[in-house]
Formats: C-alpha cells, sequence, structure tokens
C-alpha cells in the first residue's frame, strides 16, 4: 500500500490564495481546496479548525505577498523609499488584483479602522523625518497620499482605466510635491 500524501497547512493556503487568484474570494471553501489539491475536504479541516480560520490565515499570507512587494520595490533603488511604499501598492493592485481587492477593498464597517499597520506607521516616520513635521501632520499628510495611491490601485485592480506606469509614477510625485506644498513651509525642512 503506497504511503498517504500528507496536505499540509502551506499546501491549503497557497492553494486557497491560486483559487483567490483566480476566482476571487468567494472560491474559497473546502470543496474546491479539496478539489484543487485532489483530496477529501478531511485535511482542510484537519488543518484548520473552521473555516474563518482558513480565510484569516490566506489573508495573512496575502498581506506577507503584499509586504514582499514593498521590499522589492524599495530594494530595487527607483523611487526614493516613501514613492517606492507607493508604487508597490499600485504594482499590486494592478499584478495582484483579487488579493488587493481582499485586502484593500472589503468592507470593513465592524473593524478597527485605525490606522497602525507597520507599513503606515514606517511610511508616517519618513514623511516626519523628510519634512521635519509633527506625528500629526505626517500622518495627515500620509492619509491625503494614500487615498491618492489607493484611488490609483483601485482603478488598476478593476480594470477601470488603462493607465501607463510611467504616467502614475508622476501623478504621485506631482501629488506628493502638493501635498508637502500645502502642509510644510521651505523654513521647517531646513
Amino acid at each position: 500500500m503506497p504511503p498517504k500524501v500528507k496536505i499540509t497547512k502551506e499546501d491549503i493556503i497557497k492553494t486557497a490564495l491560486d483559487l483567490l487568484r483566480k476566482n476571487g474570494e468567494g472560491a474559497i471553501n473546502a470543496r474546491n481546496i479539496a478539489s484543487e489539491l485532489n483530496c477529501s475536504t478531511q485535511p482542510v479541516f484537519s488543518n484548520f479548525s473552521t473555516m474563518e480560520e482558513l480565510y484569516e490565515a490566506t489573508v495573512s499570507a496575502a498581506y506577507e505577498l503584499y509586504l514582499d512587494f514593498i521590499k522589492k520595490e524599495c530594494e530595487s533603488g527607483k523611487y526614493p523609499r516613501y514613492k517606492a511604499f507607493g508604487m508597490a501598492y499600485i504594482r499590486f493592485a494592478k499584478e495582484e488584483k483579487e488579493l488587493f481587492k481582499l485586502l484593500f477593498m472589503c468592507d470593513r464597517t465592524d473593524e478597527d479602522t485605525s490606522p497602525s499597520s507597520p507599513d503606515f506607521e514606517e511610511s508616517v516616520q519618513m514623511i516626519m523625518e523628510a519634512n521635519r513635521v509633527s506625528p500629526e501632520k505626517a500622518k495627515l499628510m500620509h492619509m491625503e497620499l494614500w487615498v491618492f495611491v489607493h484611488g490609483i490601485g483601485t482603478i488598476l485592480a478593476t480594470s477601470f482605466l488603462p493607465l501607463e506606469w510611467e504616467l502614475i509614477s508622476d501623478m504621485v510625485t506631482d501629488i506628493y510635491q502638493g501635498i508637502r506644498a500645502r502642509h510644510v513651509s521651505l523654513e521647517e525642512v531646513k
């Protein structure tokens, strides 16, 4: 008798991510995952107590992929670090449409929506250091720019409008410079 193939949590999460990429959030269920793995639903429920637990693990894995986009964009050296964060967010929306929708285009009515993610905090810190502004002003500047960057990401994730990468880069710079001009006097930066 051949040995049973052990299906791991990582296999299940990877499969859930693949299904999500191909068919959207609604495709994440035990039956679809089992079908993709050529097994029964038993390994899914052996590794995860509930579908909610699997869903949370999938969201966490998607967020790790997003953070990897930020890391790679920063390491490329193509943009200043703060701009690289925004460009990575937009690239993630363009290249990982369904994962972007899962993470950043969801109803958060019943969630704590106070911005406190590591990438948010690091972005605020970069603005504070570059512009010598208070944490409150840096948060406001970042939120204003993030709303613009999120809009571009949403446009790309929904295929609403095709935008050239160079134009996107120029627009992000223009918006940053406009927000900076509005909030920071040149005397503050010197």
